[in-house]
């Protein structure tokens, strides 16, 4: 594929040219190591490096065009565009390479701590299950119609970005879902795109060791809503208290959704149990499959864009009904003796605490069994508090290794440590083993106890010191109750 550069950088902010922009450029990247004769490489700052000392590596692998902050190597034959901020160029670069497939279709985004995976999931079963073809771009798996890739990222770099919604327009897609993460935004990877809709669920306290502060992070999360085009929706949850913050600054149509108070969409739950919950939203009733207050607010989010999205209110609400739990979110596996494990891949204290008071709620008096630990390299200050919530609702608490990546996994425990008190201590066990912590919690139930392993979800790994070792909470769950 080859076109030319100056309709590549038609969108681009440029500080300084240097060079001829009639030429053809083969290909675009930003990993020096891909550079082919003819590519344009594009020189990123990131966190832990810098592509601007690679431009010569990329001059002598053939590219014929550098974009680049600072100048580090000129050559008469290469062309050097010089923009303010790369990332923000890629995205454009990208967009035009691909033809700008994100105009294509409606693209809905949706960003917050909490719930962003289930709402893209269940968005694009809904709409599939309408009769639409759909993209769907999230934690889990990307979708192309019905052909699935495996995600590396919640959101992938704005070169795969723009290729995945490529195919999608080539395959008739039209729609996609995609999951909008805070390190996506800060980074500016969705740059270039044009989002008809984009929805905000909620936000509390994640990733503050890449943002710093929690003003930061809300920040970077409100950047989405900011830069909406006036023709797109901006829907927002009132009940969360920076709900109207998110879009305060939206050139965008502003719709709320609520559990509590008078907004443009509203829900309540009218019963539930451990196998659904009826809600009544906008005034009608519907039995779903989901349980929990924090699964109503997904599914009214689901609701609301859809209804924003031009779908028919009396099949909405018959394909809502139908639609089944995501992965890794709150998925059963029934053992013996009335025992229950949950899955959950909640990692933050809010998520935690909601899926804990849901099973809390629903279940009654049974005993509830928590395994949970935290990942490595990731937000400290959170640690502590994971602990503070899993044995405000647990009888049993079992703190285990996660993801420890390159920290020791003790290390993470011993911060876990910090938040419960010493009276405390009795109902809890440290086991850094994982697989043998989830091994004790089936030892330790009782009939009619429900576990909860929490963190990992649906994730089929456990990353070491770099490595990825298959490690899948469910199959040993399985594996154990299958023994006993």
């Amino acid at each position: 594929m080859k076109i030319l550069l100056n309709s590549l950088i038609a969108d681009v902010k440029i500080s300084a040219l240097y060079g001829d922009t009639n030429k053809e450029v083969t290909g675009i990247t930003f990993d020096s190591r891909e550079v082919t004769p003819g590519s344009l490489f594009v020189a990123l700052k990131g966190t832990n490096s810098d592509g601007h000392k690679f431009i010569k590596s990329a001059i002598q692998a053939g590219a014929s065009a550098v974009v680049c902050e600072d100048i580090t190597e000129i050559s008469p034959d290469v062309t050097t565009i010089v923009v303010e901020n790369s990332h923000i160029a890629l995205g454009h670069i990208a967009s035009a390479f691909y033809d700008y497939p994100s105009q294509k279709m409606k693209l809905v985004g949706i960003t917050g701590t909490n719930g962003k995976t289930t709402t893209v999931t269940l968005l694009h079963r809904l709409f599939t299950t309408m009769g639409y073809r759909c993209g769907l771009i999230s934690t889990i798996a990307n979708y192309v119609g019905e052909i699935r890739y495996e995600a590396t990222h919640t959101t992938p770099d704005p070169l795969k970005l723009n290729s995945l919604m490529a195919e999608m327009a080539e395959k008739g897609c039209e729609f996609c879902f995609m999951e909008v993460s805070s390190h996506s935004l800060d980074q500016h990877r969705v740059a270039g795109l044009k989002f008809c809709g984009a929805i905000f669920s909620n936000i509390t306290h994640d990733h503050l060791d890449y943002h710093k502060t929690f003003i930061e992070y809300i920040r970077v999360k409100k950047s989405l809503f900011d830069n909406l085009p006036s023709e797109a929706f901006a829907l927002t949850n009132l009940d969360d208290k920076n709900g109207m913050v998110m879009v305060q600054n939206s050139k965008a149509k502003v719709y709320t959704y609520s559990c509590l108070s008078p907004a443009g969409f509203n829900c309540r739950i009218v019963e539930k149990g451990l196998d659904g919950m009826l809600i009544k939203i906008d005034n009608r009733e519907l039995w779903t499959k989901f349980i929990g207050t924090h699964n109503a607010y997904n599914i009214l989010a689901v609701y609301s864009a859809a209804i924003l999205l031009g779908a028919d209110k009396d099949e909405l609400l018959v394909c809502i009904s139908s639609l089944e739990s995501v992965a890794g979110r709150l998925e059963y596996i029934k053992g013996g003796e009335d025992i229950t494990a949950v899955v959950d891949y909640a990692h933050t204290p809010d998520a935690l605490e909601n899926v804990l008071r849901t099973l809390k709620d629903c279940a009654q008096q049974r005993e509830i069994i928590t395994v949970f630990g935290c990942g490595g390299d990731r937000d400290k200050t959170k640690r502590p508090e994971m602990a503070a919530v899993s044995v405000k609702y647990s009888h049993r608490v079992i703190v285990t290794s996660d993801n420890p990546r390159f920290e020791n996994p003790e290390d993470i425990i011993n911060d876990i440590r910090l938040g419960f008190e010493k009276s405390q201590l009795s109902a809890v066990l440290f086991i850094t083993d994982r697989r043998e912590a989830i091994r004790t919690s089936v030892a330790l139930a009782k009939p009619g106890s429900i576990i909860l392993v929490a963190g990992k979800g649906h994730e089929t790994y456990q990353d070491i010191k770099g490595v990825k070792h298959h490690f899948d909470d469910k199959e040993i769950l399985a594996e154990i109750f299958n023994l006993q």
